[in-house]
């Protein structure tokens, strides 16, 4: 190769490596994409979204097994229900866990508590469960198809989200990334007080 060859395809590779910069730059989830440092997840910023009941859309459809076998749908929940999308190895998951135990043990009179592990096996997922005391059922959503149910309002990549759906199944709140258990149990009280 000639020196302008090399000189032109270096010139190339620092632009594209610019505009590749460039792209990412102001889109947070993009940059931990692009530089996970090894934690496996993309974490959601905490952000939470609530939605007035004249604005909710319709209910959630959805369908998926336990890992024990049972099946739990949208149609077979009663009153308002709390979605979690999670998984074993996701550090933020580990840290909002003891607030879901508690806050289920607090709600369980009037809130239905349904997690989501989109990655582990059935071994994985009981020894999390064991480890934090979680007492409400998972489905196992390995094959993405209860996340596909919910890609509306659950970003694909985005583990931990939270979701709170009222007495019909409409989504009324979305949290981003590890739930604050005072933020949580105002949700949850909202949906519960309609």
């Amino acid at each position: 190769m000639g020196n302008k060859t090399s000189r032109a395809l270096i010139g190339l590779a620092i632009a594209g490596a610019g505009l590749l910069t460039a792209c990412s730059g102001d889109d947070p989830l993009a940059a931990q994409a692009g530089n996970s440092e090894g934690k496996n997840y993309i974490a959601g910023d905490g952000s939470v979204m609530e939605i007035a009941q004249n604005e909710r859309g319709e209910p959630v459809e959805f369908s998926g097994e336990t890992f024990d076998g049972q099946t739990i749908s949208g149609e077979s929940l009663e009153g308002p229900t709390l979605v979690n999308f999670w998984y074993a190895s996701c550090a933020p998951c580990r840290v909002e866990a003891p607030h879901l135990a508690e806050l289920n043990a607090e709600f369980e009179d009037d809130v239905t508590f349904v997690g989501v592990n989109v990655r582990d096996g059935a071994e994985t997922a009981a020894a999390f469960e064991r480890n934090f005391e979680i007492e409400y059922p998972s489905i196992e959503g390995r094959d993405g198809q209860v996340l596909l149910e919910f890609t509306d309002y659950v970003p694909p990549q985005a583990v931990p989200t939270t979701l709170v759906l009222d007495d019909q199944g409409r989504v009324a709140a979305r949290v981003l990334g590890a739930v604050e258990q005072s933020t949580l149990k105002s949700l949850l009280a909202g949906v519960v007080d309609e």
